[in-house]
């Protein structure tokens, strides 16, 4: 297998894997996603998580009301602009994606236990920092 057709299989079966674990979900995919952001990268304005999430602002902004509604997210007036709000997680939004964290991992976990050998898991983690290094990579081009 060359390079290209290797980076293609990559691409499919990561793919696959994410979209399915994801089914583990219980939040809508936009909530889970902009909690994350906001885990990650700290607080951030409803424009930026459009713009990370490659959104219109109006699809961010619905989706912001919804967790300002549900206090997984708090908002402030931005310091360096009153007119924009910076958006912070909140402790129940943390213990949310906790939850749905935890419950895909589990997935997962319990699906790796079911199909993998020993030999295979270890293959596996082996793989680990190899995916982590091309993931590094390419976010920092």
């Amino acid at each position: 297998m060359d390079d290209k057709e290797l980076a293609e299989e990559l691409r499919l079966t990561i793919g696959r894997l994410v979209r399915t674990v994801r089914t583990a979900d219980t939040m809508p995919p936009g909530e889970a996603a902009v909690l994350g952001y906001l885990d990650r990268g700290g607080p951030l304005t409803t424009a930026e998580i459009a713009a990370l999430r490659g959104v219109t602002h109006q699809s961010a902004a619905k989706t912001v009301k919804d967790l300002l509604a549900e206090n997984f997210v708090r908002a402030e007036a931005h310091p360096g602009d009153g007119r924009k709000l910076l958006l912070h997680l909140t402790q129940t939004g943390r213990d949310r994606l906790a939850e749905e964290r935890r419950r895909r991992a589990d997935w997962l976990g319990a699906a790796i236990n079911d199909v993998l050998d020993a030999d295979e898991r270890r293959t596996l983690e082996a793989a680990l920092p190899l995916l982590s290094r091309l993931s590094t990579y390419l976010h920092g081009k």
